[in-house]
Parts: C-alpha cells; structure tokens; sequence
C-alpha cells in the first residue's frame, strides 16, 4: 500500500475571533494535510519534532487519535514546543505571530522507509531552513532514489520576503526534487515579486518542474504541465476560517493521485481528463476545511467522501 510522508512542524494554534481565543487546534502546514489523509484512511507518516511538554503531549495524543504514528517524532527534552497565535480578520483570513524555543539539536529521528510511488510532502520555511537542511536533503535523496513523487509548497511567508534573495538557492533545489509544485499567488509575489501565472511557470518553475498548480485564494485555480494548460474555477463559499485551506487543497490533490493511481511512471503523461479529477479533490477537501475552526477535513466528511 503506497504511503505519504510528510515532514514540518507541529504547532499549536491558538485562533482569535476579536479579542478572544476562540479555539486551540494542532497545526503546521505539512502536518494538517498529513491529518486529513490520516483521516481518509491513507496510509501516512510524519516526521516532525515537539517539546516534552504540555503542548506537546497535546499534539502526540492529537496524532495517534488520528491515524498518525508518533515514531518518527523527536520529542525534545530541552525548549519548548512551537505554539502560535492566528488572529481572523473580517475575511476568515488569519494573520499570526509564532512563538518558538528549539533546542540546538534539531531532528534526531529514524526516516521511515520510502518505496516507489509514495509522496513525500515538504514545504513552508521548514523546507528552507539552513539548520534542518542537510535532514531535509537526506530525505530527498531518498525519494529521489526511491522513485517516490515528491510534492512542494512553498508557502512563503510575508516574514521571510526580505530573505527571498538569500534562499533562492535553496527554493531552486527543492523545486529540482520536486515533481509537482503547487503554492499560492501570494507565495511567489512574496519569493519573486510575480503576480502573472505565466511569467511565474516560464521564468521560474518550468526548467527545474514542469507540473505546476498556482491556487489564489477564492480566484481561479491555474493548471501548467508540459502538455495541459488550463484554470479552474473555485465555487464561492461562506468561509469560518481559510487557516488551512492551502495545506488541505495539497491533501486533496494527494488523495486524487491514489485514488486515480497516478503513479511515479505516470507523471509525464497525465492526461487533461486525470488532472480534472485530481483537481476537484484538491477544491472539495480545501472548501470543507473553510467551513470550520479546523486545521483539516472533519471525520464526518472523510467518511462520506470515501
């Protein structure tokens, strides 16, 4: 049974309607796609690091009740684990202050093992970080040698544009692994200073990975492969919270690829009519998680959706 890996961080997001907190959810961006795939009954891994603290007893019971083995996670006993705060604004949409205390030793975990055809998942700055990089590129290697497909989202921040120029090396690695990239308008207006589709595909993704999906927001979805050019529409919604909405669009597009079986071999070719369906998956989990305070797709949902 293939499997997906997934590697990031884990957090505790404490959401702010207002003034208030109005509800404390384990978080991270890689980690609330790994979640809902965990839900779907995929077959997943997590490799990740939290404090042996309170915060993170949380989020290790959160991942066992979810299908999610604890084994590749390096609890450490000094620092604290990650938390952050995500104020909602009039839009649903959250702007958030992070608070961290790593230790200096980062990531002291056993890889799981990786067979052809899993998807291994990275992304956000965890994928850009000089201290972890030599761990990220040993998994990498991996995949690549494993022939596993390797799916990235950079997810960059606001906080980090001021660095775009420094990291630049390190993003055109990652895309180098990567065999779909799939990130958001404002991740490369914040890596590049590119709002164009196109120019972004041409200029920036095309020669290192030809599968590139740039979702924005409630806008249009674009689809670029070397032989599928297309966008796709995204239905209007009544959204509770877009925290998520990203990472969880990624689970969807993961679970489409094993539901319709695209495999490492397949990548060259998917046809149209198989990127349709892949896609719609990627909407439906993303719109589900607009709905709620959750960082990923509900049990209700996941159940009625197999």
């Amino acid at each position: 049974m293939r499997k997906v890996i997934g590697i990031g961080e884990t957090i505790l997001d404490i959401i702010f309607q207002g003034e208030q907190p109005s509800a404390a959810v384990p978080g991270g961006s890689v980690f609330n796609g790994i979640v809902s795939l965990g839900r779907m009954g995929v077959n997943v891994c997590f490799i990740s690091e939290t404090g042996n603290d309170r915060v993170g007893n949380i989020i290790l019971k959160f991942m066992r009740d979810n299908h999610i083995p604890t084994d590749h996670v390096n609890v450490f006993p000094d620092g604290k684990s990650p938390v952050s705060l995500a104020f909602l604004n009039d839009r649903s949409d959250a702007e958030y202050l992070f608070y961290k205390d790593y230790p200096k030793q980062r990531l002291d975990v056993i890889y799981p093992k990786i067979e052809e055809d899993d998807i291994v998942i990275i992304g956000s700055y965890y994928a850009l970080n000089p201290v972890l990089r030599d761990k990220m590129l040993e998994l990498l290697e991996m995949a690549r040698e494993k022939k596993a497909i390797v799916y990235y989202d950079p997810n960059f921040r606001s906080s980090h544009k001021d660095e775009a120029m420094k990291l630049a090396p390190t993003i055109i690695e990652n895309l180098e692994y990567a065999d779909i990239v799939r990130g958001s308008a404002e991740d490369f207006f914040y890596m590049y200073g590119l709002k164009e589709v196109d120019k972004i595909y041409t200029d920036k993704i095309k020669f290192y990975c030809p599968r590139f999906i740039c979702t924005s927001g409630n806008g249009k979805i674009a689809l670029r492969t070397a032989n599928v050019c297309k966008e796709y529409d995204v239905e209007p919604l009544e959204a509770v919270s877009t925290i998520g909405a990203g990472d969880n669009f990624n689970a969807g597009l993961i679970y489409g690829l094993l539901k319709y079986d695209v495999r490492y071999r397949d990548l060259n070719h998917i046809d149209e009519k198989t990127w349709d369906k892949v896609i719609q998956c990627g909407k439906d989990f993303s719109a589900e998680v607009c709905r709620s305070f959750s960082n990923s797709i509900s049990a209700t949902f996941a159940q009625n959706y197999k």
